[in-house]
């Protein structure tokens, strides 16, 4: 509060506001990743920001934990959302009598996570997320169409990615093999790093997790096996025969095939590919940008064959893709990336001189009914003033509308681009606009 006993606006940090010329570019960009949703037969659900604790705690674990915006209200434990497939977990374990598998939803919603603000880092960001959800079983054709919706949603975005896709049933497998089921989960947090801590660090890690340096080459050379899908997949497959392993392999095998069916494109077989969450349990895999490796990863996902199973006994895997769309467009944005933005969505403005105001309001409604994005500027500064708004809005259609054009039913049509102005009817007017 300063000294006048005003409140000081502020903003908390780690949450995203754009400006109005900007968030028109992220709604469209939502548009689009909606319109590829569909096209794909996923269909639309809304899970609460807000759930009981004992759900979003369930299977988090690690970091998320610490994280969680956790408070309580009377007696009830509250948290507010981490992520998206969390509560679709739950949604479907409440709703699995009427839904029909497999079961292909999107969701596009604000998550909430306490953690550090700081650049690229929120605190309340969109993701949107496409998941298959089978009753018993979900066949590998599902993990493909996850990697499909993934091609297409960022050839829709006009952004060029690469997908990196693994399975996490080779290294599970591979530390079956070596007799390092106990330290698997922490062996997979080093490797999971290796690419940002290098192969000497990794390798001091997994010393001093006990792993014997003629283990800790194997899974390091491993973990680093990357390019075409055939050629990895020959280069790893007898490593071991161990049985995790070799249906990693096969699951593998199986994907590749269908994404070269599907056709779809910029795809590698990445065994460096882990995915942080502990609910992962087959495929994963994360899309970066080429041209821009510093952006990291612009969207993941996987398989979860027992996220539901925190909450019903019946068996309902699911494979999912998740975009952090605030993330991606801060991105964009600080690299000058964004599409061009209208600083205003007016294309044609009315400007009324004299007593002319209903008839500008009914001018208005015409060509709104035509979709022309109109109004009327009614404020009481002078005509050239409005007119010097509308240049600096970028509007590139003015309409004057005096007591003499009412009279005779035409208008002084002016474009802002090229300066040149012309008296029409408001059909006219129409067919010029458009």
């Amino acid at each position: 509060m300063n000294n006048k006993g005003l409140v000081t606006p502020r903003k908390l940090s780690g949450f995203m506001e754009l400006s109005p010329d900007k968030q028109v570019v992220f709604d469209e960009m939502i548009d689009k990743i909606k319109k590829v949703f569909k096209t794909n037969c996923f269909m639309p659900i809304d899970t609460p920001v807000l759930e009981l604790s004992e759900i979003l705690l369930a299977k988090s674990g690690g970091a998320i934990d610490k994280e969680l915006y956790h408070f309580k209200k009377g007696d009830t434990d509250i948290c507010m959302r981490y992520d998206l497939t969390v509560p679709l977990a739950r949604y479907v374990a409440m709703n699995c009598e009427n839904l029909f598998f497999p079961f292909k939803r999107y969701q596009i919603g604000k998550v909430y996570r306490g953690e550090r603000a700081q650049k690229g880092r929120f605190r309340e960001f969109y993701q949107c997320d496409a998941d298959i959800i089978g009753n018993e079983s979900l066949p590998i054709p599902a993990d493909a169409e996850c990697v499909n919706l993934i091609d297409k949603v960022f050839k829709e975005l006009e952004i060029d990615v690469v997908t990196h896709i693994s399975n996490r049933n080779i290294l599970f497998g591979l530390c079956e093999a070596l007799g390092l089921e106990k330290e698997t989960n922490e062996i997979l947090i080093v490797l999971d790093k290796i690419n940002k801590i290098g192969r000497e660090n990794a390798r001091e890690e997994l010393v001093r997790l006990g792993v014997k340096e003629k283990d800790i080459a194997t899974l390091v050379d491993l973990t680093l096996k990357c390019g075409e899908f055939d050629k990895v997949l020959k280069d790893i497959e007898k490593i071991t025969d161990n049985e995790c392993y070799q249906k990693g392999i096969r699951e593998l095998k199986e994907l590749g095939e269908l994404i070269k069916v599907m056709g779809i494109d910029g795809c590698v077989l990445d065994i460096g590919i882990i995915r942080g969450q502990n609910y992962y349990t087959g495929t994963v895999f994360e899309a970066v940008c080429p041209a821009h490796p510093e952006f990291g990863t612009v969207c993941g996902g996987g398989r979860y064959d027992n996220l539901a199973g925190y909450f019903t006994e019946k068996k309902l895997p699911g494979v999912g893709m998740s975009i952090g769309l605030t993330r991606l467009f801060d991105l964009l944005d600080n690299n000058d990336l964004l599409p061009a933005h209208p600083i205003s969505s007016t294309t044609l403005c009315i400007l009324p001189l004299g007593d002319t105001l209903s008839e500008c309001f009914k001018l208005c409604a015409f060509f709104k009914e035509q979709d022309i994005y109109c109004e009327v500027n009614y404020s009481e500064r002078s005509f050239k003033a409005k007119l010097k708004e509308a240049n600096k809005k970028e509007i590139p259609f003015v309409l004057i509308v005096g007591e003499e054009e009412v009279k005779h039913e035409t208008y002084n049509l002016k474009n802002m681009k090229t300066g040149e102005q012309f008296t029409l009817s408001k059909e006219e007017i129409l067919k010029s606009v458009k």
